[in-house]
């Protein structure tokens, strides 16, 4: 290992073997890329030029100009536009480059004895006159052997074939605003030492990129191009979600020609998480994804013709109060037997719900073997949209046996007649009449305002579409899934359905914020019987005290801490809730005064997070609801379920008492809570302690 201010000896054919030359290596890519960005400026004052004499032509000369001379002076006016919007694209990756050109280097010699010194960087980077890539990206083929391999054989898979031989060097730096932090050599695992630094810095406002510190089985998940499924199971701080995005990033490199970022989409948990990893991608290079909720998908797939409860307020409805009623019906609704019963329903009203008469049509008689052979000949048609093609059949039928055309009346005679013979035309009522075909018609509960619980929604979802049909989102060629262990079977069904693409699925069933409704990989891969499970089991966010607490909550025997260590969590016992709050004050003057830069109060229930914001007054606080649509840098006071995904430097979890912390829910939030604390985590509580805490 090289300190910041050592050298090292090497062989002499080693090209930069000090840290000197090394210093003075990075003075002149910095000057290379300082020219390549004056190059793109230079060019796209050429093109700015040339375009404004374009069009200053065009407006001089229309007059005489025909439409084929106006199409293509459009065509070089487009043209010309895309290359100079490219030029300002290549321009920003050059100024980013420059602050930090690369971060690992390898020396790797094939078995023909090259030596190829290969320097890693966020963006590739080519000394055009030598006609060599000077930094490579970190996405490339031969770039992943820096994560794969320490020192000796290695390989790397190109199209044409895999690449063998030996890593014999293997440096890590830190450049930040253009300047060399330290460089590191290891001839064991050089990426332990480097986590270890960045981990123990302060948390940023919102996640940055990894490329600096992806372990081996992080780079495996993220290059993997041949699962059409990836379920990634992750314990909380595994950094699974932003696995997830350099996922993204690598397919977006390696299928450049064929997908871009605005044909993939993230099912996200709420708006505030959105805005928490919008950094990620674009300091990759890549453009911002399109995103959205579930809730908006629902409502998108309903047409908006019905109210229903959000997520966020069917678990406040669990954390409010214990209606065994409720969580009877959200079980039932979010178990692979009421998929399994929706999918019996749908076969039994197909065979028993089409009751057929013969039809009259003026004096012609349409027979009823003829209706239902019809209907069953449109088997691959959704059910419901039969009816408008078995009608233009028996048009046909009485057109061709009287010989003329038929009135308006015949028709709409027929056009009746025909969806009548069906019990139920509504999918609305053959959802209700669902429940009690299963013989428990008071598991559907809706309320005179036609608002569905939310367990209802996803269930209507996928009796429409296979009873309706619906348009599926062929526009998406990769969808990512984030916190997949908040949604059900059900709701799996209905997005197998609509998205036939390549999916990234990510989530930890230890963090549910509603244990009723919890999918495992194990529920998903029912689902989706191709997907490739991954589980990673190594957590990065918390220090070993603060993962140790967090397993007497929900212990997890496969998670694996990195060995950081710091503050035992403190709990704190407070005479009143008024004591309470005026020490949360005093916690609040603390951390304003330490090295830490983010603080997140959360607390159980929204209305609870309310009232401690407004009992605190502490300015610079920030209070984030479920209609927040940004993550703010500083001191956050919100929920456990908002704050799902999100890490702090510090935690304080207020009112831990028995009062407050005794379901099963009230569990699974508390753990949650607990697991946003990188650094430190203090709890407090008036009253008894809640026995989820008891040793």
């Amino acid at each position: 290992m090289l300190s910041p201010l050592g050298s090292i000896s090497q062989a002499p054919h080693v090209i930069n073997a000090t840290e000197q030359e090394e210093r003075e290596y990075l003075e002149e890519i910095k000057e290379h890329l300082a020219f390549a960005v004056k190059r793109v400026d230079d060019a796209v004052k050429q093109f700015s030029d040339e375009l404004r004499q374009k069009k200053q032509y065009i407006h001089e000369h229309q007059s005489g100009m025909d439409d084929a001379d106006m199409v293509a002076a459009g065509q070089s006016i487009n043209r010309m536009a895309f290359t100079g919007t490219a030029a300002v694209v290549r321009k920003r990756k050059l100024i980013k480059l420059g602050q930090s050109p690369y971060f690992g280097r390898i020396d790797f010699v094939t078995q023909n004895q090259v030596t190829t010194p290969v320097y890693i960087g966020v963006h590739s980077f080519s000394d055009e006159q030598q006609r060599r890539n000077v930094i490579y990206d970190w996405r490339a083929p031969i770039s992943s052997m820096f994560y794969d391999f320490e020192l000796g054989e290695a390989f790397y898979a190109t199209p044409s074939g895999t690449v063998q031989g030996t890593i014999e060097l293997k440096r890590q730096y830190k450049i930040r605003d253009g300047r060399l932090e330290f460089m590191i050599e290891n001839g064991v695992n050089i990426h332990d030492d480097v986590l270890q630094r960045e981990l123990a810095k302060s948390s940023d406002d919102k996640m940055r990129n990894i490329v600096a510190t992806i372990q081996r089985d992080q780079n495996a998940v993220i290059r993997n191009e041949s699962a059409p499924v990836m379920v990634i199971q992750g314990v909380a701080g595994s950094g699974k979600t932003s696995i997830a995005l350099h996922r993204i990033a690598f397919l977006l490199y390696r299928y450049r020609e064929t997908i871009a970022a605005k044909d993939i989409l993230i099912i996200s948990p709420n708006k505030v998480f959105a805005d928490y990893i919008s950094n990620v991608l674009p300091e990759l290079g890549e453009e911002h994804i399109p995103e959205l909720g579930m809730e908006e998908l629902a409502a998108d797939l309903l047409d908006n013709r019905y109210q229903f409860q959000t997520f966020f307020e069917q678990v406040s409805a669990l954390l409010d109060g214990h209606n065994p009623a409720f969580i009877e019906r959200i079980r039932f609704k979010s178990s692979f037997e009421f998929l399994s019963k929706l999918n019996q329903y749908l076969l039994h009203i197909e065979n028993t719900y089409f009751t057929v008469t013969e039809l009259r049509v003026g004096s012609t008689l349409v027979p009823r073997t003829l209706i239902l052979e019809k209907f069953k000949a449109y088997h691959r048609v959704p059910l419901l949209k039969r009816f408008a093609l078995v009608g233009q059949d028996v048009q046909a039928y009485v057109r061709d046996a009287t010989r003329r055309k038929l009135s308006g009346r015949e028709k709409a005679t027929i056009g009746e007649a025909i969806p009548r013979m069906f019990k139920f035309n509504q999918v609305l009522d053959l959802y209700r009449d669902f429940y009690r075909w299963i013989g428990k018609p008071g598991l559907f509960q809706i309320d005179h305002r036609m608002k569905l619980e939310y367990a209802d929604v996803f269930a209507l979802i996928y009796l429409r579409i296979r009873l309706e049909g619906s348009s599926t989102y062929d526009q998406v060629k990769h969808l990512l899934v984030d916190e997949m262990q908040d949604y059900t079977p059900v709701q799996y069904a209905v997005l197998s359905r609509l998205f036939l693409c390549r999916k990234t699925i990510l989530g930890d069933v230890s963090q549910t914020v509603n244990p009723y409704s919890a999918s495992s990989a194990e529920t998903i891969e029912r689902v989706f019987p191709q997907a490739d499970v991954v589980r990673l089991d190594r957590s990065y966010r918390s220090t070993m005290e603060i993962t140790a607490f967090a397993q007497r909550i929900r212990p997890n025997p496969n998670i694996i801490p990195l060995e950081r260590h710091g503050q035992e969590p403190t709990v704190v016992r407070y005479t009143t809730r008024e004591e309470e709050l005026a020490a949360i004050k005093q916690l609040l003057v603390a951390f304003r005064n330490s090295a830490n830069h983010s603080l997140g109060i959360i607390c159980k229930t929204l209305q609870q997070a309310e009232d401690a914001y407004e009992a605190l007054e502490a300015p610079g606080v920030h209070l984030l609801t479920e209609e927040s649509t940004t993550f703010k840098e500083g001191v956050i006071l919100t929920t456990a379920h908002l704050a799902k995904g999100l890490e702090f430097d510090e935690v304080i979890v207020p009112f831990v008492s028995t009062q407050n912390y005794k379901t099963e829910v009230d569990k699974s939030m508390l753990y949650v809570a607990c697991t946003r604390a990188m650094h430190q985590l203090t709890l407090t509580y008036s009253g008894e302690l809640t026995p989820f805490l008891s040793v």
